[in-house]
């Protein structure tokens, strides 16, 4: 009877004490807590910087489209031609540059 008497008499202070539990552990676990919250912060900042990886490529992408389009441009067409496949024009002589490392 007396262990029961000592639960009634000290009953605010173990709800109390277990709310107490209850909100710290959401405060720093589960969906909505503070390491969610940092974790979703540095996946914020990683998308951010993709996507602005993803708007530079398009913008190339857009603009390697205009010089393509019906209206040739032929000099960039050259430019295209000597960089990727490394051709020239007939009776030309062509160097290339090797950087020596160190």
């Amino acid at each position: 009877m007396t262990i029961i008497f000592k639960i009634k008499e000290n009953l605010k202070i173990i709800l109390l004490s277990l709310l107490f539990l209850y909100i710290l552990a959401n405060l720093f676990g589960g969906q909505r807590g503070l390491f969610a919250f940092i974790e979703k912060k540095e996946l914020l900042e990683n998308l951010r910087i993709q996507e602005n990886k993803v708007i530079e490529d398009i913008k190339d992408i857009e603009l390697k489209n205009v010089h393509l389009s019906d209206k040739l441009d032929y000099d960039y067409i050259d430019i295209l031609i000597r960089d990727k496949l490394m051709l020239g024009k007939k009776g030309e002589t062509t160097y290339i540059i090797v950087e020596n490392e160190g």
